[in-house]
């Protein structure tokens, strides 16, 4: 495999209640713990926030080139994503539902594109066996 980008970052503090940043200054964010895991629910944001929207827009962009190899327009579709946290027996653990709206689409064509991108994405293909990822398409 060709390496194509590298994104760096770091964070100081403690951690989930610090500062995390890129290495060109695009992104510098303060870091707080949700109420939930017992934090003070702090004005920044948390690595689950990040993990989302990272997961969302890979799988958009996935969605997108799938799209377009179907010649489909996909213009107006939207990816969701809830990144959950939790806590078993073996320790913590993380769980996504990506939800995927495709207007213009009936049913079993926004589950064959979605199917398709599912297997495309780059954060899917890591995450594939390692957490429970669930994917819902939705016609419009």
């Amino acid at each position: 495999m060709s390496v194509l980008y590298t994104a760096k970052a770091s964070v100081q503090g403690e951690g989930r209640k610090g500062r995390g940043s890129t290495d060109d200054g695009r992104l510098d964010v303060e870091l707080s713990v949700p109420k939930g895991m017992g934090g003070d629910d702090g004005p920044g944001t948390n690595p689950e926030q990040l993990f989302a929207v990272g997961y969302a827009a890979c799988f958009h962009g996935a969605l997108k080139n799938v799209a377009r190899q179907n010649k489909v327009d996909a213009a107006d579709s939207t990816v969701s994503a809830a990144v959950s946290l939790a806590k078993g027996d073996d320790g913590f653990g993380l769980s996504v539902e990506l939800t995927v709206t495709i207007p213009g689409q009936d049913q079993p064509s926004a589950q064959k594109l979605v199917d398709a991108a599912h297997q495309m994405c780059p954060y899917s293909k890591a995450t594939r066996g390692n957490i429970d990822v669930t994917v819902t398409a939705l016609a419009g």
